[in-house]
């Protein structure tokens, strides 16, 4: 019988988590959505915050638009994560088909969060942008042009990584 040691575990451990890395990030590249355009498009919305958010706004900084829902659990894991981004880069964050704007605004509230809102009560966004899988988040570069597309789950430093590389 094979004796376990600390090493053996590790190494274990950090093979299982590459296995799943890579695992991750193949069913996020063959979920994302395909885009009529490669280039952000022209919005200018009312957010749930009743202010007002532009693209045209943007222009030179990278910007993170996240698609999310309420009732969705992963989503609500990966909020925290998207707070943190939002705290240092333009993010906008759309919440589908989740309720009234005073449901949302309680949700955002218990939760602590302050990111940008858009309520899209009946999915007329995520369908401009096909999204089918939630979170989906579309990150693009300070030119607007879509750099990464990311389907699942996403840690804060894995935000951070792919914002960095398109500075």
């Amino acid at each position: 019988m094979k004796k376990w040691n600390i090493k053996k575990v590790l190494k274990e451990l950090a093979i299982g988590v590459l296995i799943l890395f890579v695992i991750s990030n193949l069913f996020s590249y063959l979920r994302k959505p395909i885009l009529d355009s490669n280039t952000l498009p022209q919005m200018q919305i009312r957010l749930l915050d009743n202010t007002l958010f532009s693209s045209k706004n943007l222009k030179g900084k990278p910007v993170v638009i996240h698609f999310w829902a309420t009732w969705c659990p992963t989503c609500k894991l990966e909020a925290p994560n998207i707070q943190n981004i939002s705290e240092h880069y333009n993010v906008l964050t759309i919440a589908v088909q989740s309720g009234s704007s005073a449901e949302l605004q309680a949700y955002i509230r218990e939760r602590n969060l302050s990111f940008n809102v858009l309520n899209d009560k009946k999915g007329i966004w995520s369908r401009k942008f096909h999204v089918q899988a939630f979170p989906t988040s579309f990150i693009y570069n300070s030119k607007g042009k879509l750099a990464f597309t990311e389907v699942g789950y996403t840690t804060t430093a894995g935000l951070l990584a792919r914002l960095k590389i398109i500075e």
